[in-house]
């Protein structure tokens, strides 16, 4: 039940943010996308979607974790950021790092419903 409700607000917020910000990936501009990484996923509809849907998972989960698991997660990402910029403009490369990305953040989610209660 939670889960289904947590996977509705995602979907919600994916499709406003997707909605009115047509030139805009979910985690930064494509006006101002300079790496290889980015120029791909501004030019690739499939990897905005997933940018867009990594971004938002990322962005409900955060505030949900405590300060420790914060952390861990910002660091995360940090590192997962570095592993997409290595991907270049290699898409079946950043498609599989943000798919691997999205079920980590995933899991984040299942993890907190597992411990309730809610």
């Amino acid at each position: 039940m939670i889960r289904n409700a947590l996977c509705l607000t995602g979907l919600a917020a994916l499709l406003m943010s997707a909605a009115w910000q047509p030139a805009r990936a979910a985690s930064f501009d494509c006006s101002k996308a300079e790496a290889a990484d980015e120029k791909a996923v501004c030019a690739d509809r499939h990897l905005n979607d997933q940018a867009v849907e990594m971004a938002v998972l990322y962005t409900q989960l955060k505030p949900l974790l405590g300060m420790g698991a914060r952390g861990d997660m910002e660091d995360e990402q940090a590192a997962w950021l570095k592993r997409r910029t290595a991907c270049e403009a290699d898409r079946p490369c950043l498609s599989n790092a943000y798919r691997e990305r999205i079920q980590q953040l995933r899991g984040g989610f299942e993890a907190l419903s597992k411990r309730g209660p809610f």
